[in-house]
């Protein structure tokens, strides 16, 4: 061995390696297709298991924190994308992909195809905040479109009974996963509003992949969905759960537990409020009671209740000095029209031609009636009429005027 040669030691040398690997960018986040081989969970929650093909193997590392959002059960021999870093394990020298996330082979492919089929749906409208219809606040009849088996039918069963047992429920079984599902669960949507069996539906399933969930991914699911004349909530999977039928539905649920309880009102906040309805319609009644008693003990006390003649006898008083007023009232004014009568008579008499005839004055007319008011208005020979106070006098012009 050539002397003055470096000796470092196996974990400077891991650790060395590690930091290489660590800093190509390139290894920092990568994806690897495999089959899963040696899959085996630890107690700690841990996942550790090989990515192989064909020609080589991969040894891989999922942590407990990351592996919870496993939305299916990984097996061997199946095979998967894994995304994750490439690191090494100084302890044994060896590296190794520690994966984040893991899903089933094609899923990417379903992601794109659940994307375009979302966007075309959304600028056709299906998911319009203006086409979702209102639930009934009290709905008689439930139909539940689901897989019979399925632990979902069983949670909305038991919700539904134990919030509002006043309504039917009625149970469409479909398959919920598979080819033949996307069909049967038109069929029963179709079926539901062909025969009006319900006044709201429940659809859905428990969660699962994105393989399992697929069937309400499908074009046709939605757009009968969209079509229902019946409201239709949709109850799939769990929480992060989102599938096209969520957004075309009129309610989406979290989960089939909250469908049902989003279907029907709770029955003990109902029977609460009718308690307090009715305490209250009781108070009323009470306050209206009383007082119609008062006003009656009220009217009760009243005069013309006790001694019903002496009202009679107070109208007859009122009714006695009215007429004195009124024949008061008539016979000053008849006194009144008879003095303005006389003062008129006398004012017209004053001024009647009869008078000034009777101090002796005469009216002088001519033959066609015409007053004589000067000489000049008769003539020679004109025959005139002379009106005294009591006769008339029939004259003729004999001479001139004297000036």
């Amino acid at each position: 061995m050539r002397e003055g040669r470096r000796v470092v030691g196996v974990a400077e040398l891991n650790g060395y390696i590690k930091a290489l690997i660590d800093s190509d960018e390139a290894l920092a986040d990568v994806c690897v297709r495999g089959e899963l081989s040696n899959y085996k969970i630890y107690p700690s929650g841990h996942h550790y298991f090989t990515l192989k093909d064909k020609e080589s193997s991969l040894r891989c590392v999922f942590f407990k924190n990351s592996s919870l959002k496993l939305r299916f059960k990984p097996e061997n021999g199946m095979e998967v994308l894994a995304l994750g870093r490439i690191s090494v394990f100084p302890r044994d020298g060896a590296y190794q992909l520690y994966v984040s996330e893991l899903a089933r082979s094609g899923a990417g492919d379903l992601h794109a195809a659940f994307e375009r089929l979302k966007a075309k749906l959304e600028a056709e409208g299906l998911f319009d905040a203006g086409a979702k219809k209102p639930l009934p606040k009290y709905p008689a009849r439930i139909a539940v479109i689901t897989s019979p088996a399925g632990a979902a039918v069983r949670d909305i069963i038991r919700v539904l009974g134990a919030r509002w047992p006043l309504s039917a429920v009625r149970i469409l079984p479909v398959r919920v996963q598979g080819e033949e599902a996307p069909a049967e669960l038109v069929k029963a949507i179709n079926y539901a509003n062909k025969y009006r069996v319900a006044d709201v539906i429940i659809t859905g399933r428990g969660g699962g992949s994105i393989e399992d969930l697929w069937a309400f991914n499908d074009e046709q699911v939605a757009r009968a969905i969209f079509a229902s004349e019946i409201p239709v909530i949709s109850a799939v999977g769990h929480e992060p759960d989102v599938t096209i039928a969520d957004y075309v539905a009129d309610v989406r649920a979290a989960t089939p537990s909250n469908a049902a309880e989003l279907a029907v009102p709770d029955i003990a906040e109902v029977s609460q409020m009718l308690a307090g309805l009715r305490r209250r319609a009781s108070s009323s009644c009470t306050r209206a009671f009383d007082a119609a008693r008062a006003r009656l003990d009220n009217l009760a006390g009243r005069r013309c209740l006790t001694d019903p003649m002496s009202y009679i006898d107070d109208k007859r008083m009122l009714l006695d000095m009215t007429r004195e007023r009124l024949a008061s009232a008539a016979s000053g004014g008849l006194h009144a029209g008879r003095e303005r009568f006389a003062r008129a008579a006398a004012a017209l008499d004053a001024l009647s031609p009869l008078k000034v005839l009777g101090r002796g004055y005469a009216i002088v007319r001519t033959g066609s009636g015409a007053l004589v008011k000067s000489a000049s208005d008769v003539s020679l020979g004109d025959e005139l009429s002379v009106r005294l106070e009591r006769d008339e006098i029939k004259c003729k012009v004999c001479e001139g005027v004297i000036g």
